[in-house]
């Protein structure tokens, strides 16, 4: 059972996991004891060397699984993998993976739309649903990454920051709708790891002078929070946990 602090054995799939936040989310879960199902979606490289430093530390206790969780076909294909990875017992579900480019109003294109829904919104909530019936038996927990901007938007960003606040409340949703068998929870990142394309020195400077900590956080901030809210957490659950240096005080 999830609900016992005590948790040190388990299994878990956290999705987007080949590097960044999913990878080190995936590191400290399985530090915990947690046996891993790595998900990339083209980075098979990050995730094969995941899965040797993971199975290094305790022998075939981590795999890797490839999905576009874009493609409704490729979702059910790793639902299918992963309730027969786990035997029919999930403890835990993290919906890490998740795409983020700007969007200017009045320059979106459907094809924006579309993407931007389905890999954070759309996917997360029909992995969830097909891996209900491994989750329910083993008293799981889903724990999504949400963002800070899911609650104040992001200028140029606008359908990222719809999708992300469409996740906030699917996981207020679930967690009303699918307890008390299993807990849903949500961790929102602030200035954590920088977006890849970002080059703006001075944009970076602004966001962490309104930030109440003034500096940026770490992925380890992150992948502690999503532990405690899957192990140690057993009477919590429909909450956003923000993680994010006190920006929204001020953002």
């Amino acid at each position: 059972m999830m609900s016992r602090a005590t948790k040190t054995s388990g299994k878990a799939l956290v999705t987007g996991s080949a590097a960044r936040i999913g990878r080190s989310i995936a590191q400290a879960l399985h530090g915990r004891g947690l046996d891993i199902m790595i998900h990339c979606n083209s980075n098979q490289d990050g995730a094969g060397e995941l899965e040797a430093e993971l199975n290094r530390e305790r022998t075939g206790s981590a795999c890797v699984v490839s999905a576009d969780l874009t493609r409704a076909d490729e979702l059910d294909r790793l639902c299918a993998a992963c309730r027969e990875w786990c035997g029919g017992r999930l403890d835990l579900l993290v919906n890490n993976a998740s795409r983020f480019y700007p969007t200017a109003v009045g320059e979106t294109q459907g094809y924006q739309w579309d993407d931007l829904l389905d890999s954070n919104l759309r996917g997360p909530y029909f992995l969830s649903q097909g891996l209900l019936p491994a989750l329910r038996p083993a008293g799981g927990a889903i724990v999504n990454i949400v963002d800070v901007h899911a609650e104040r938007p992001m200028k140029g960003h606008a359908v990222y920051c719809i999708a992300k606040a469409g996740l906030r409340m699917m996981t207020l949703a679930l967690a009303r709708e699918l307890g008390p068998e299993v807990r849903v929870n949500g961790v929102s990142p602030g200035a954590i790891l920088w977006p890849e394309a970002e080059t703006d020195e001075r944009a970076r400077e602004d966001i962490l002078a309104r930030t109440a900590l003034k500096r940026t956080g770490e992925p380890d901030d992150i992948a502690s929070a999503v532990a405690w809210l899957a192990l140690d957490a057993p009477y919590v659950t429909g909450q956003i946990v923000a993680v994010d240096g006190g920006r929204l005080l001020n953002i």
